[in-house]
């Protein structure tokens, strides 16, 4: 889990423009601190729901929703398991897309290292949005241009949903980037001298 950044307030306004129907279900995917799931509920969401596989994280957004008097519904697990648990009029995600050489299965690095690719959420989630959507649902991703939105777009489409990026906004690397900045320029992922990254909204539409 770690505080909001830039990718979070880029996502949020995302979720501002996309609009949520009065009294509509919602589901915060890989929820952190709850903020996004905070901003659902402020917005007018009828029912939220936040999930993460991070107890600490289950904690925050527990707390941080009761703080803001807002009955967020905290699940504890993985995404994958609200299969069937009904289907949501908005899916937002903001998973863990940072390149690593492995997939953490503990500590603070769970909430950023993503595998070689950083795509070992991103292609789970993008598998499971279509199951997890209500008719005329939305589901909105963020996650950095180097994990390649194109794939992205071709697995939502994939899954039966139109699929577009809808907002981009180039940032400093933070401080997991700049870290391991030589070892994503030897893999051809950064220019040698990169220090900045584009993060990308891309929208995905149920019929």
């Amino acid at each position: 889990m770690y505080r909001p950044q830039e990718d979070t307030w880029l996502m949020a306004e995302a979720l501002a423009g996309a609009g949520i129907p009065r009294g509509g279900r919602v589901l915060d995917v890989c929820t952190g601190t709850g903020a996004l799931a905070i901003a659902a509920g402020l917005a007018g969401a009828g029912a939220v729901t936040a999930v993460d596989r991070c107890r600490r994280a289950v904690t925050a957004t527990w707390f941080n929703a009761r703080v803001r008097g807002l009955a967020v519904r905290v699940r504890h697990g993985d995404f994958g398991d609200l299969v069937g648990d009904g289907e949501f009029d908005l899916v937002m995600a903001n998973p863990p897309y940072v390149p690593s050489t492995e997939v953490p299965e503990r500590g603070r690095a769970r909430a950023w290292d993503a595998g070689l690719r950083g795509r070992s959420v991103l292609d789970r989630l993008c598998a499971v949005m279509p199951l997890l959507l209500a008719a005329k649902g939305i589901g909105l991703i963020v996650h950095s241009s180097l994990c390649d939105s194109d794939v992205t777009l071709r697995q939502l489409r994939g899954g039966g949903l139109k699929a577009s990026v809808v907002a981009r906004r180039t940032v400093p690397f933070g401080p997991v980037m700049r870290e391991r900045a030589g070892w994503l320029a030897r893999r051809g992922l950064i220019e040698d001298d990169q220090e900045h990254e584009e993060l990308v909204v891309i929208r995905a539409d149920a019929a």
